[in-house]
């Protein structure tokens, strides 16, 4: 795992004054990765730091990057990341230390970057951003036990326990925070048992955590857990939509289709495992009589701090409340550290077979419900199955999501001693489907 170094030191502060404030998500101990366009330009890569976009190629060309770093920064001129991704950790470890430098107050080179400040900071209010990564295949797991039993309704599969598992989803529809999500149609079942076509009638979401994977592994080699972590290029926030009256119907024996393809959101900011370092935590805490992982999936360093502990939160915006001008009630307060297997183990398990996972593949983590009521992490969990409304006050509750709400994930890591570091917003409004 990632060791604790000088870009994680509290003290260190930014000539960039927004990244200072202490509810910024992007101070400089984060810096993450994204891609972002400006009216007058094309697509490209950059660094979040307070409320601005470091951008990696202008500060490339400047000549302000040197060895790994200067081939990932050129690398991160595409309008994807795919290809900075596919360098490997070490490269992106180098590029965020040296934007680190760059960016410090007290840094040697402040002088010569605050020289070039207007060409190499885009102010995030100007800027478009984009999905991180031209992705060829999304996989989303199934790792919260506390979701799997409510949804089972206490049963869990037999597998659960003895490997991490996941569903093929579409890698076609992910798209970026802040794009709408079209009511999808299909086949559901009611109450009486008629079977229909239409609009879906229980639309939920899906708190969830996702990696993007740096560089991949040839097929027919498998990636042995202890290897895992230098796969994963960074984490996002993802919201896997789905319509649960599709779910319910399709999904006996092969699992969700329709159901879940039709949109999946996530957070254009890509937070790196150097970043989240101060935040590991152990691995989950089985039960006494479950059983060890297998030992392709088991390893001391990745049971010692293979979890990691950042708060997730879901909200939920009606039309009436932005016609008020109300703030959105949060509906869901949970942790990733409920997860029952830790993403190097997603990892590992994914590659077991021999499959090859390849440079910006996305890999989600189920829905990170937790054991309390508050940290149910969607609405299916939050009404008991569709038989208790939730309660968003002024008035309004929700059985399903309608048209026209629109729900927003943050994600926060906090912990005494660091400077706490965030996500950003991962947003989706629900529009109506489209007439055919």
């Amino acid at each position: 795992m990632t060791k604790l170094d000088a870009t994680h030191d509290p003290a260190r502060k930014s000539w960039v004054r927004s990244a200072n404030l202490g509810d910024t998500d992007f101070p400089i101990q984060n810096l993450p990765f994204g891609v972002f366009r400006r009216a007058e330009g094309g697509a490209r890569g950059g660094v979040a730091i307070g409320d601005q976009i470091l951008d990696l190629a202008a500060a490339a060309d400047a000549g302000l990057f040197s060895g790994l770093a200067g081939e990932a920064a050129k690398a991160s001129a595409a309008p994807k990341l795919n290809d900075l991704m596919a360098l490997g950790t070490r490269s992106a470890s180098a590029l965020r230390e040296q934007s680190s430098e760059l960016l410090r107050a007290d840094g040697p080179d402040r002088a010569r970057s605050e020289r070039y400040a207007e060409r190499l900071l885009v102010p995030m209010r100007e800027a478009t951003l984009e999905l991180p990564a031209a992705i060829g295949a999304f996989t989303d797991f199934l790792c919260s036990i506390y979701h799997t039993g409510r949804m089972g309704r206490g049963n869990l599969p037999p597998a659960f326990k003895h490997l991490p598992i996941a569903y093929n989803s579409r890698a076609s529809s992910v798209r970026v925070s802040g794009e709408a999500v079209t009511r999808p149609k299909g086949q559901y079942r009611i109450e009486t048992g008629e079977i229909r076509f239409g609009p879906e009638p229980w639309l939920d979401f899906e708190l969830e955590l996702a990696i993007f994977i740096g560089a991949g592994n040839p097929l027919g080699s498998p990636i042995p857990i202890a290897e895992a972590a230098d796969h994963i290029f960074g984490y996002c926030l993802l919201n896997d939509w789905s319509a649960r009256g599709i779910q319910r119907w399709e999904s006996q024996p092969l699992g969700p289709f329709l159901s879940k393809s039709f949109s999946t959101s996530v957070s254009p900011w890509i937070v790196t495992a150097d970043a989240l370092a101060p935040f590991r935590a152990p691995a989950f805490t089985r039960d006494a009589d479950d059983p060890p992982p297998m030992p392709h999936l088991a390893s001391p360093a990745d049971q010692e701090s293979g979890g990691i502990d950042i708060g997730l939160e879901a909200y939920l915006a009606t039309p009436k409340m932005r016609e008020r001008g109300l703030a959105p009630p949060r509906v869901t307060k949970t942790k990733s550290t409920a997860l029952y297997w830790t993403f190097a183990q997603m990892v590992a398990h994914h590659a077991s077979n021999g499959c090859n996972l390849r440079s910006g593949d996305l890999i989600a983590s189920g829905t990170e419900s937790g054991p309390t009521d508050e940290s149910r992490a969607c609405i299916a969990e939050l009404n008991d199955n569709g038989s208790t409304p939730v309660q968003l006050g002024g008035g309004e509750t929700r059985i399903w999501l309608e048209d026209g709400d629109e729900v927003i994930f943050r994600g926060r890591a906090e912990r005494p001693g660091h400077i706490a570091i965030g996500f950003g917003e991962c947003r989706g409004r629900i529009a109506p489907p489209i007439n055919s």
